[in-house]
């Protein structure tokens, strides 16, 4: 791993830092339905039915946390194997996060300061749509289609780290007017910070496939010039 730029390294701790806090809290209540202490508030439906929820936090948490590997240039270009065999858990860590998502929502009586119509629904569209992704980022990079494979993934990787983004709002709320946010207000945080997510996936993903047109560009100037100056002696 010496090989990842000091830049890479600060992705990869920022997006670590980022996913702290869902990762911590999910991973304690793991280790609360396994038989340890209480550490988090009370869950009722996570102690009724606790295989979805259980299922989710550890694939949830390998998704984000691994996966940001997969965003490293340096990475994969001096370790193609390692980001072949770790896309493989991500993708498969993914999709069981995505499906587990699925599962409690359908499985799970939220009260409805915690779940409105508008999330309930938000949640079925994005769960879904992060399933295709992975499943268009396997078949892309089975073709061959590199762009397409990342793509995919940035955009399925915005969804997954939702949880990652509305912790962070929920916590600045907490900090400016000190009360938690229940009802259709949370449900509009819970949505904005998806959307913020989104947002900057299509941002990231622009960027590259304009990085990647200007690639080939660039590299003819130099045998275009050298031509010229050929042709002009």
């Amino acid at each position: 791993m010496s090989s990842i730029s000091r830049s890479g390294w600060a992705f990869v701790a920022l997006i670590f830092v980022y996913s702290f806090v869902p990762s911590i809290v999910g991973l304690t209540r793991v280790v609360e339905l396994s038989g340890g202490p209480a550490i988090a508030p009370p869950n009722p439906r996570a102690m009724s039915a606790p295989t979805p929820i259980v299922i989710h936090i550890l694939s949830s948490s390998l998704f984000c946390l691994l996966g940001a590997l997969q965003f490293l240039p340096s990475l994969r270009h001096a370790h193609p194997f390692f980001h072949r065999l770790s896309g493989r858990l991500v993708a498969l860590a993914g999709a069981l996060s995505a499906l587990s998502g699925l599962w409690m929502t359908f499985a799970y009586a939220f009260p409805s300061q915690l779940q409105g119509p508008a999330l309930f629904w938000a949640r079925l569209l994005l769960s879904s749509a992060m399933l295709a992704l992975i499943a268009w980022g396997v078949v892309a990079i089975r073709m061959r289609n590199f762009h397409a494979h990342g793509a995919a993934m940035i955009r399925a990787y915005a969804i997954g780290q939702g949880a990652s983004t509305q912790a962070v709002f929920g916590i600045f709320w907490m900090i400016l007017w000190g009360v938690e946010l229940m009802g259709p207000a949370r449900d509009i945080m819970m949505l904005a910070a998806w959307g913020v997510n989104l947002i900057a996936a299509e941002v990231v993903v622009t960027a590259r496939f304009r990085a990647t047109r200007r690639g080939p560009r660039t590299s003819r100037l130099p045998s275009q010039t050298n031509r010229r100056r050929a042709s002009a002696s």
